[in-house]
């Protein structure tokens, strides 16, 4: 994603290019206020946080730098206000800290005159530098560990269709992309436990897995219930492969959860094969 994607191209007209196909008089910009509010909410769908952050981090460099400088800027005072609020809440959600001392324009304009920047555009660069490169940095070094992301299913579908272990697996990627320490990896192990127990709580029904006489094992016996469900719905000799995958799966995440030496290569590879476990039983329950 680059800045650019955040504005649209309408006719002097007011209607977009895609209606206005031959440029029927003058094309203009139109910054896309409604991906900023739905950016404050939450991810943009199809986009990842961290992408749209730093494209939103670079938009605002420029138009800050623009307007304590010599001017030339695309927003205006509500468009940048908007961006600034996306960003801050884009960023919180990355782990990244984002406080700018200033909402809007003419509020960066009373902190540049009451910090040494009336006269000076070469001031006002540095108070953008000062508080946009730290970002920038912070965001790129996320980005180029992305370069090991996790694994993705061989299904062309981008998630199981289970809400809650969609939810479980967005929220593993999310946090190993912001993991950097020990804790942070042991914390993964926990988060990879609960893709587990969120496919646990879905695919186990006692009503057509339990067995006379059993009582039913709780949602944390993963390996239980998920072996029960395989059973069930591969059966013969053929499934003991796949419940296999389950116990190896469910002894690395509690082996990373419970380690003080985790490493991101330890939480990498037990985030990977909880995922795609969740997404093996899920084509037994495609071609049931």
């Amino acid at each position: 994603m680059i800045p650019d994607d955040f504005f649209t191209v309408v006719s002097s007209s007011g209607t977009s290019s895609f209606d206005d196909p031959w440029g029927a008089g003058s094309a203009k910009r139109r910054f896309d206020m409604a991906m900023m509010n739905e950016l404050r909410r939450g991810p943009v769908p199809g986009k990842t946080d961290l992408e749209v952050t730093i494209a939103l981090s670079e938009l605002i460099d420029s138009e800050l730098t623009a307007y304590g400088t010599g001017g030339g800027e695309e927003l205006d005072d509500k468009q940048i206000a908007a961006a600034l609020s996306a960003l801050r809440a884009a960023c919180a959600r990355l782990g990244v800290e984002f406080e700018p001392p200033f909402r809007n324009f003419a509020t960066f304009r009373t902190y540049w005159n009451k910090n040494d920047g009336y006269g000076s555009w070469q001031a006002r660069r540095e108070m953008v530098s000062a508080l946009m490169d730290p970002i920038l940095t912070t965001l790129i070094a996320m980005e180029d560990k992305t370069f090991d992301a996790l694994a993705e299913p061989a299904s062309p579908h981008s998630a199981t269709g289970w809400p809650a272990v969609d939810e479980e697996v967005r929220e593993l990627r999310r946090r190993f992309q912001t993991a950097s320490t020990p804790q942070d990896y042991r914390a993964l192990g926990t988060n990879c436990v609960g893709v587990l127990e969120a496919l646990s709580r879905t695919v186990y029904r006692a009503e057509v897995h339990l067995r006379d006489g059993e009582t039913e094992p709780p949602v944390d016996k993963t390996n239980m219930r998920i072996e029960r469900y395989i059973e069930d719905t591969l059966p013969g000799p053929t499934n003991e492969d796949i419940r296999g995958l389950t116990k190896k799966a469910a002894a690395l995440a509690h082996r990373v959860k419970h380690s003080s030496t985790a490493t991101r290569r330890d939480a990498g590879i037990s985030a990977d094969t909880v995922i795609l476990l969740a997404n093996i039983i899920r084509r037994l329950d495609q071609d049931e």
